[in-house]
């Protein structure tokens, strides 16, 4: 249930080593997020939840239930969703862990803390949480995809435990397009090409019009 925003992030992402940390977020579904309500935060700039009188009303009033109502596990994970929203991942992460001391099983915190954590670089705390998710759920192809893609971006990588997620993911969807496109990526960065090769053909057998080919073609390309 990770936020699948795969094509509307396409041709937000310039380059062509673009890396995990750019596909690790297209490769969410919806249901990542605690929103309650249809409509997002207001938010009228990219890094701080304020306007030039102080801090917004509904955000102040989020924030306030959250550290009153320590117990309330939706405010907790809404919060930890606003901070992620705007790119503050170190406070996502500090509410997301407090909803999920509360729920310590729920899947979907498990997996926004991870995302969180993933887009704060911390890859090894993300795969902690990724793997807790997984044994709730171990059906989850987006899970599993993102798991692996924690090995891969590490210091020090892990790209055969990385392809053992990938090959779980795509034994549960065979034509899932971010899996194959990771694969591409771990065997170019571990020097095989022919093999990043093969995953090509089989992204392009999937789905010929996936904008994942392209660039999939082009990190290729560029070894």
């Amino acid at each position: 249930m990770q936020r699948n925003i795969f094509f509307g992030i396409i041709g937000l992402v310039v380059g062509l080593a673009i890396g995990f940390n750019a596909a690790n977020s297209i490769n969410r579904s919806s249901g990542a997020q605690f929103q309650l309500s249809e409509q997002p935060i207001s938010q009228p700039a990219p890094d701080t939840p304020t306007t030039n009188d102080g801090m917004l009303p509904d955000v102040a009033e989020m924030i306030q239930r959250a550290e009153s109502e320590p117990q309330n596990f939706a405010a907790q994970m809404r919060t930890g969703d606003m901070y992620a929203q705007i790119g503050k991942f170190d406070q996502a992460v500090e509410f997301y862990k407090r909803g999920l001391l509360l729920k310590p099983d729920d899947f979907n915190a498990n997996v926004v803390l991870a995302n969180a954590l993933f887009d704060s670089q911390k890859f090894e705390e993300a795969a902690d949480y990724y793997e807790k998710a997984v044994k709730i759920n171990g059906n989850d192809v987006n899970v599993r995809t993102d798991l692996g893609t924690t090995f891969v971006e590490r210091p020090n990588p892990d790209y055969g435990r990385a392809l053992k997620e990938f090959n779980a993911a795509l034994a549960l969807e065979p034509k899932h397009e971010p899996t194959l496109y990771y694969v591409g990526i771990t065997f170019l960065r571990k020097g095989e090409k022919e093999k990043a090769n093969q995953a090509l053909v089989e992204l392009q057998t999937a789905n010929p019009s996936s904008p994942l080919v392209a660039r999939l073609k082009q990190n290729i390309d560029a070894k």
